[in-house]
């Protein structure tokens, strides 16, 4: 669930409670109930972004939505509870064994799981997924996540119910593999594989697709007959496209259940804004989103969930260009921005606290957190920047004529990320460092700016890993000539590496131990803070409106959803 398209993911920017308007401290923002408390049957009406083009997760098309519906189809070997720490899903996997050198890992799958035909779950499905992730063949068009490329073989074990996967090094980050896992018949062959998935054909999860309709907006999974598990509470889902703007109005008018609001906050129109050719201004677009949040909070019959989301805020300094070339130049920026206050820029007026971060690896609550900013050093920024040669002339710092200005790349009309680059902007300001914000639209901002280089700073959003060591390894791996001779930077925007953090990012994957592990990124994130590589601020907020009568659902964080726990009360 974790794999998304790049470009889908990075521009996330734009204890429980039934309060309105209450906030979430904790990791997870979710009214929950027991199975008990629910009552059998119902529809559920959730919002969606768009009816995704495809159901494939590993495919470029795919979406957080694609994810999302994937989590009710399909299987998930492994749970994760909001630290992140993942444990076997008892309906699909009765155990899995990992043997001492870490080098080979036996499967024992629940022998009632059974894809919705009636067939059941075997190593085919998990061979034909291997084969199609791994990267070996070009002619599978799709993401290539972290581990497949480790396998050497996967058969079945001692009986029909088991899968032996044997890896070519030992790989600590098997439990983040097959989930969700497809049935072969989506992943054994290329043409398969590449075609739009807009049914799986066969699931294997608590629900399954009754209605897939792209033209009017709406997906409609049904229980599936077939399922072995607890029966799902709600008889079934309807998710419907529905845009941010439009969010409001439909929860007001009961047409909706769940419905995400972060974006219809962050990027609320002012009124009589639409089809104005001047662009309304920072300040009608900050009070546009006062009143889209405080409409939020009142809505009648409706709780609005605050939480932290399980995505890291950044900014990323592009080490490749101009007077970022200079590490001690990029260490005095790092310096100087006051984390603190962007979060408190950030966070404060949408009610969450304003926790700052300090690591680029983990997140606060995840398992293994620690902030290693100090590992930076404490040299003053104004220091380092004289050290770097740039000398204050009248407000701003000037080397060999030329003044030290940066462009500052934010998502166009997010206003959560309009008060961090304003806040980014006055801290640089006050060592001397001329900022100019550049608003990007969303289709541009990855492949036109952070793909090319064409940026100094930019402001943007990760997803969190559950497992760092694997899936944020590309982030900072030291970009490699190509064949041109030109760096391939990857999904390292920032274009700064080196081969000491390569080199810990591979020991923690090959580290069985937790505890190395952890000490082993911990060491990896303290050279990243001292590469200024990037200067993690915040996790992004995550506004969920969930009606009152519904239980088991809200701001996840990292915690997977129960699709079967998730209904009407009683």
């Amino acid at each position: 669930m974790r794999r998304l398209a790049v470009a889908a993911a990075v521009l996330l920017l734009s204890a429980c409670s039934t309060d309105h308007g209450s906030s979430q401290t904790g990791a997870a923002g979710i009214t929950t109930a027991s199975r008990s408390q629910l009552r059998d049957g119902g529809t559920l009406r959730w919002a969606l972004d768009t009816v995704p083009a495809t159901l494939n997760v590993y495919q470029p098309e795919a979406t957080a939505d694609s994810a999302l519906l994937a989590q009710a189809l399909l299987p998930g070997l492994f749970r994760l509870d909001e630290h992140a720490h993942p444990s076997p899903d008892a309906d699909f996997l009765a155990g899995a064994d990992a043997a001492p050198d870490g080098k080979a890992v036996t499967y024992r799958l629940n022998p009632k799981a059974v894809w919705s035909d009636g067939t059941p779950i075997t190593a085919a499905d998990f061979t034909a997924q291997w084969h199609a992730l791994a990267g070996t063949d070009p002619a599978f068009h799709g993401e290539h996540p972290p581990g497949y490329a480790v396998i050497g073989a996967v058969a079945q074990g001692d009986d029909p119910h088991q899968v032996k996967v044997t890896f070519k090094q030992p790989y600590a980050g098997w439990r983040s593999l097959f989930s969700p896992l497809y049935p072969a018949a989506v992943t054994a062959t290329p043409a398969a594989f590449n075609q739009a998935l807009t049914t799986p054909g066969k699931s294997a999860g608590p629900f399954t697709v009754a209605t897939y309709d792209a033209e009017h907006g709406r997906v409609g999974l049904a229980r599936n007959p077939r399922w072995w598990g607890e029966t799902a509470k709600a008889a079934a889902i309807d998710f419907l496209a529905t845009a941010p703007a439009a969010r409001l109005d439909a929860l007001e008018g009961g047409k909706l259940d769940i419905a995400a609001l972060t974006t219809t906050v962050d990027r609320a129109v002012p009124t009589g804004a639409a089809g104005n050719a001047a662009p309304p201004d920072a300040a009608a677009l900050a009070q546009a989103s006062a009143q889209a949040l405080k409409r939020a909070e009142a809505l009648p019959g409706l709780a609005l969930h605050r939480a932290p989301a399980a995505a890291l805020t950044q900014l990323t300094l592009n080490a490749a260009r101009g007077p970022l070339t200079d590490t001690t130049v990029r260490r005095a920026l790092a310096h100087a921005v006051d984390r603190g206050q962007a979060a408190a820029a950030a966070l404060g007026p949408l009610g969450l606290p304003a926790t700052a971060l300090g690591s680029h690896l983990l997140l606060a609550g995840q398992e293994g957190y620690q902030d290693n900013s100090s590992s930076a050093g404490t040299e003053a920024p104004a220091a380092l920047l004289d050290r770097a040669g740039w000398k204050t002339e009248g407000q701003t710092r000037h080397k060999d004529g030329k003044e030290l200005a940066l462009s500052l790349l934010v998502p166009d009309g997010s206003v959560t990320a309009r008060r961090t680059a304003d806040s980014i902007a006055a801290n640089l300001a006050a060592v001397g460092v001329a900022v100019h914000l550049q608003p990007v639209p969303f289709d541009a901002f990855v492949k036109d700016h952070l793909a090319t280089g064409d940026y100094d700073l930019a402001l943007f959003s990760w997803p969190g890993a559950a497992d760092p060591a694997a899936e944020e390894r590309a982030r900072y791996a030291k970009p490699q000539p190509g064949p041109d001779g030109l760096p391939l930077v990857g999904r390292n925007y920032a274009r700064a590496g080196t081969e000491e953090i390569d080199h810990l990012f591979d020991q923690a994957t090959a580290t069985l131990d937790e505890k190395s592990r952890l000490a082993l990124l911990q060491q990896a994130d303290a050279r990243i803070w001292q590469l200024a590589h990037s200067v993690p601020l915040y996790q992004r907020p995550d506004l969920v409106a969930v009606r009152t009568t519904v239980s088991n659902a809200g701001a996840f964080g990292f915690t997977t959803p129960r699709f079967q726990d998730i209904g009407f009360r009683a």
